[in-house]
């Protein structure tokens, strides 16, 4: 599958004062990407501009697929979005929580490849419990579950390894690594373990634009 993405002069202002400016780049199947800068430099907003969650301010992101403009509207259909922001339902079981989220974006997804998910998240002995019972890295865990659902040709990642263990960790760096192969991987972060598995960084401190995405 041919897959593009790319921003074009990229700029975002909040209250007059200009979180980052004319950011320019293109990503292909087979990339990987970060974007790193202090708290507070744009890395979240970043992503949630590339994700269609914002607009910017100035500039445009398009994703392309098989040579296609996808309209700005269907991007959502296109990606899988994972941040410790990001809410799940509480009263719902595991396993509620993704057949659900299989309705809300059309799909029909097999129980078994759902299940399946789960357990490759480590999550298969609690897909029936509450999310209200689950630790932080559980619900972290769940929530690459839904966002691997639809197997997106476009992963986000905002901290990807916030709130998990060396065990929930080296499953994220595993489907980090797949999804490299299989499609395009963007993730916002400051972790160097993280960017050292990045092909190519974005400093929102220092650089902008196709100078902040250099070769690691």
């Amino acid at each position: 599958m041919s897959i593009e993405l790319q921003a074009e002069g990229l700029s975002k202002t909040f209250n007059r004062r200009t979180i980052f400016s004319g950011i320019s780049f293109t990503l292909r199947v087979g990339e990987s990407f970060a974007i790193a800068g202090r708290n507070g430099s744009g890395k979240s907003t970043l992503l949630k501009i590339l994700s269609g969650v914002l607009s910017p301010t100035r500039g445009r992101s398009i994703l392309r697929i098989e040579n296609r403009e996808v309209p700005a509207g269907s991007v959502y259909a296109h990606l899988g979005f994972v941040s410790p922001y990001l809410q799940l339902y509480d009263e719902f079981t595991g396993l509620e929580n993704l057949e659900m989220f299989t309705k809300i974006r059309g799909r029909d997804i097999p129980r078994n490849l759902i299940e399946g998910l789960l357990d490759r998240v480590n999550l298969s002995q609690r897909s029936r419990d509450p999310v209200r019972t689950y630790s932080s890295g559980m619900k972290q865990r769940l929530k690459y579950a839904f966002a691997l659902l639809h197997t997106p040709p476009l992963l986000l990642l905002d901290e990807p390894t916030s709130n998990l263990d060396g065990e929930g960790i080296a499953t994220v760096y595993q489907l980090m690594r797949e999804q490299s192969k299989r499609g395009i991987l963007i993730i916002a972060t400051n972790d160097a373990e993280d960017l050292q598995r990045i092909d190519r960084v974005l400093d929102l401190d220092t650089l902008a634009g196709e100078k902040g995405a250099g070769r690691r």
